[in-house]
């Protein structure tokens, strides 16, 4: 039993290493414009540019942005190290339920991101990137309780 749990907490554990090292520094060649928060110039980033007109809080892009990002990327480095991954995951999940949060109020962000920030243009996601959140709010939820701990001592 402790094998499959440890074989699932890995799996989970890179799932969300994946999704969080792709969405702040994505180090595939020719990252889209507007999708990266590490490297997208001030106001670029479709997301939190969205947040910042909707809200009129201008701190939101760059520094929220930021702020998101290097804590997205503490988490990734936790959940790589198996004596911190239940903390990474716990950070995992308070990050992606702000996430799911932000996504749920239409008058902020809502479910469906628009795919540019040009005027007029009505062009929207669909809803992948709430529901990418969604599932991985559910996998850090799920690693917290899946990841074996301390082996009991006899």
């Amino acid at each position: 039993m402790r094998i499959m749990r440890s074989i699932g907490s890995w799996a989970l554990a890179l799932f969300l290493i994946f999704m969080f090292v792709q969405a702040t520094i994505h180090p595939l060649p020719n990252p889209p414009i507007g999708q990266v928060k590490l490297f997208d110039a001030a106001g670029e980033n479709i997301v939190f540019a969205t947040i910042a007109a909707n809200t009129g809080i201008a701190l939101v892009e760059p520094t929220g942005r930021v702020a998101v990002a290097v804590a997205e990327l503490l988490a990734a480095l936790l959940l790589l190290v198996p004596w911190w991954r239940r903390v990474g995951a716990v950070l995992a999940f308070l990050v992606l339920a702000g996430a799911v949060a932000v996504h749920l109020m239409p008058d902020v962000l809502g479910r469906e991101v628009p795919l540019s920030l040009v005027p007029g243009e009505t062009a929207t996601d669909g809803g992948q990137l709430f529901a990418l959140a969604i599932a991985m709010l559910a996998a850090s939820a799920l690693l917290i309780f899946v990841h074996p701990g301390k082996e009991p001592e006899s």
